[in-house]
């Protein structure tokens, strides 16, 4: 027997291309299954083979445990069992008792078969994995070898086989048997069954791996990809810089006669590219990306991380897109959020703003309209700008002389001072109720913030959502809900 189990590991290990220890292991575990068969049901067995002449020896083990922890006697022996018969195993350990071992016959040979195909299919699918592990993110060939509902199942080669989802096909193309396909390797997804190689067609760096195919500048470096979004089988954009002054990287991507960005479209099921120069100033690339629509102006708003984008009224069904088709785009490319809108709308909406900031100055430091005018003009927003700004910057400003730039200084200072001790009255006037400053997790200042915005007992705090709560300044959401749950403790106490 010992010289059969050597054959049978060498057979398939040569014809699988899977390492012997695999296969030993696996015989390993089928002997003792087999052999457990003499024993109670909870009972551990381990077989040890010689892999060099095929012998082997069969083991009966049982875990040293301490005496609360003992629950089978079958596979379980107490600290106090082991100390009696002197068997020298400390609690953790594991006492083996050599048995008879059991033929390599026909149930062990059935049972081996059973686990050599299931080691040897993890051992596959391990060597699978860990070659494409290295091809996340690339492009990966094959052939549509089954076609269900949800997906395809794609034919690598090798032995490797890769889930085409329905939901990352190019809208409107279907595949059938047999047919070939390119795509981008997205992931590598662990399953019930184990490990999968996931594909899309439809992901932005599908497109990106098409074009570092196509055009070799990219591959060499000399022109970078800095960002794309797609609307698969629809319009895409990309933004590509030059590494290399001698070399226009849109006429590179572009081709000759179209030909590089003509067999991406092609590709990617007809899907029409924009190819847009990156620019480092955020401003003149959101212009560039709004192409082929011509933009009027921009004014960005740094803090909301957005930008209103001005065009002409006749140009700004284009600058749009079906369906938001191309904001949308060039905004996911960007990274900026884009109001479009038209330049009377524009200029309407920063009349509006700036009358708002006028007023806030004409109220605040008892000026006229024209000087609070030209101090909007001179990019001032806030009266903390005015009264802390170098004073060296407000002298730049034309007809600004040192006492004028001193007095706006100290008149904003004083409304801000002013502004500070009406919010302290306003949180003084508010009583918080006791049950709220006495509630677990609460402090005074707190309870006097939230008596100020209408939250006085713990029956106002136990009726607000997390959200109503986060506009108080320094709350977290973390705290929030625990203050929340906090209050509301008292109606479960009611409803038991």
């Amino acid at each position: 027997m010992s010289k059969e189990i050597l054959l049978v590991v060498e057979a398939v290990s040569n014809e699988k291309d899977v390492p012997k220890q695999v296969i030993f292991e696996a015989v390993e575990i089928a002997l003792a299954s087999a052999a457990k068969r003499r024993f109670e049901e909870d009972a551990l067995i381990r077989v040890s083979i010689d892999q060099r002449t095929g012998d082997y020896i069969t083991y009966r083990q049982w875990n040293i445990v301490a005496d609360e922890d003992y629950s089978s006697p079958a596979s379980e022996l107490t600290i106090d069992d082991s100390e009696e018969q002197n068997l020298g195993i400390a609690i953790g350990g594991v006492y083996e008792e050599e048995v008879e071992s059991e033929a390599f016959g026909r149930i062990a040979a059935q049972t081996a078969k059973q686990v050599i195909v299931q080691k040897v299919r993890e051992a596959e699918r391990a060597k699978v994995i860990a070659r494409y592990s290295e091809k996340v993110g690339k492009l990966v060939h094959g052939q549509v070898k089954k076609v269900t509902r949800d997906s395809l199942v794609v034919d690598l080669g090798e032995n490797a086989e890769a889930l085409l989802p329905k939901d990352q096909l190019i809208s409107r193309e279907s595949f059938r048997m047999n047919d070939r396909v390119r795509a981008l390797l997205l992931e590598i997804r662990d399953d019930s069954r184990g490990p999968q190689l996931i594909l899309s067609r439809n992901d932005s760096n599908f497109m990106v791996e098409l074009f570092r195919l196509e055009v070799p500048e990219i591959s060499e470096e000399m022109i970078e990809i800095r960002g794309a979004s797609r609307d698969p089988g629809l319009r895409a954009k990309i933004a590509v810089k030059t590494n290399d002054r001698r070399i226009d990287p849109i006429g590179a991507c572009v081709g000759m006669r179209g030909a590089r960005v003509q067999a991406v479209s092609n590709e990617m099921n007809g899907e029409r590219v924009d190819i847009v120069l990156w620019d480092d100033n955020p401003a003149q690339l959101v212009i560039n990306a709004m192409a082929p629509a011509e933009v009027d102006s921009i004014v960005i708003d740094e803090d909301a991380h957005s930008m209103d984008v001005a065009v002409k009224s006749d140009n700004l069904a284009q600058a749009i897109g079906r369906n938001g088709q191309n904001v949308r785009l060039a905004s996911t490319l960007t990274g900026w959020s884009l109001n479009v809108m038209t330049s009377e709308d524009a200029e309407a909406k920063q009349q509006e703003e700036s009358q708002k900031m006028i007023d806030l100055f004409v109220a605040g430091l008892d000026i006229d309209d024209d000087l609070a005018a030209q101090m909007v003009d001179e990019g001032f927003a806030s009266l903390e700008e005015v009264a802390y700004v170098p004073m060296e910057e407000m002298l730049d400003i034309d007809g600004f002389d040192e006492d004028l730039v001193n007095e706006l200084r100290s008149r904003a200072k004083e409304a801000l001072l002013n502004q500070a001790l009406q919010a302290e009255e306003q949180l003084d006037g508010a009583k918080p109720a006791a049950d709220l400053l006495e509630m677990e997790g609460m402090d005074n200042h707190l309870a006097l913030v939230l008596a100020s915005i209408g939250v006085v007992t713990m029956e106002d705090l136990a009726e607000q959502s997390v959200d109503e709560l986060l506009e108080v300044e320094g709350m977290t959401e973390e705290r929030a809900g625990s203050l929340i749950l906090t209050a509301r403790a008292p109606w479960f106490a009611e409803s038991e």
